[in-house]
């Protein structure tokens, strides 16, 4: 009942460095895009620009800000934007550390303003049929569950951008960064999480951080599981899967990035069960 259309939009990080305000109502930008050039989306869209973000929340009535600039950026960012009373979307993750996420969100809570971070996988259609199997208690006790994310990121992508990606201050790694997603699945979809156990390796790329893990996790509900994650997969993106084990059904959602259903079976029937081909993809 609280929610709204917004009209005033910031995208920032359009060129890393820009800021850009627009207005939703006749313009979409597509960052990649216009990569190279933030003058040449002013001059194509017609919008004001900024390379200063206390001067853009000073100068702009903002209803909201995007926030798609290097990850250790998003904090002070946000924190900023609250202070001037405007809702924030942040780009996965939301911080690199702990504590400054905890910053942004308690610095939105006092300006009573909108956090949003971007989980878009939650939004598959795979994954919701999966989210209401769990909800509805289909699996019945939930014994074991594993995720595998073997994609690839080559030294160029992490070289490109002046050298921000793959740093603990800006960045993170293979978990923090492109494996988020399905970080969220862990808790989002099976439940609180009480010990992990990680090891972490830098075996391919020239990074700070690391481009390969395994995870053993065991949650409250008493379920353990297991998680490896890469970015060395040869030659390209392999597979993106999350498979759940329980006393009365099996699931396992695969394909690149959770999009295909592999393995649906239940002791009862569903209406959902019919479903499974329309909602892969």
């Amino acid at each position: 009942n609280n929610l709204r259309f917004v009209d005033h939009v910031a995208l920032m990080g359009l060129e890393i460095t820009g800021y850009t305000r627009a207005n939703l109502e006749d313009l979409w930008i597509d960052p990649w895009e216009y990569k190279d050039s933030l003058s040449e989306a002013v001059n194509k869209h017609k919008i004001a620009s900024y390379t200063d973000l206390s001067d853009m929340l000073e100068n702009e009535k903002l209803d909201l800000v995007i926030l798609c600039t290097p990850s250790g950026l998003h904090p002070k960012q946000a924190i900023l934007a609250a202070k001037h009373g405007v809702n924030v979307v942040s780009e996965k993750p939301m911080a690199t550390k702990y504590s400054d996420g905890l910053a942004m969100v308690a610095a939105c809570d006092t300006a009573k303003v909108r956090l949003f971070v971007v989980k878009q996988n939650r939004r598959n259609a795979t994954l919701q049929l999966l989210k209401r199997a769990v909800s509805e208690g289909r699996f019945g006790q939930i014994k074991m569950v594993h995720l595998n994310v073997f994609w690839t990121r080559p030294q160029e992508y992490y070289d490109a951008g002046g050298g921000w990606r793959g740093t603990w201050e800006y960045d993170g790694g293979a978990f923090m960064n492109q494996a988020s997603h399905y970080v969220d699945l862990l808790d989002w979809l099976v439940g609180p999480i009480s010990k992990v156990y990680a090891n972490t390796a830098t075996l391919g790329r020239q990074i700070e951080a690391e481009d390969t893990a395994t995870v053993n996790i065991e949650w409250e509900n008493g379920a353990l599981g297991t998680m490896a994650v890469t970015m060395l997969t040869y030659p390209k993106n392999m597979e993106g899967s999350f498979t759940i084990l329980g006393e009365k059904g099996t699931v396992k959602i695969g394909g690149n990035a959770v999009n295909d259903i592999e393995k649906w079976e239940f002791v009862d029937s569903s209406y959902d069960d019919e479903k499974i081909k329309e909602n892969s993809y």
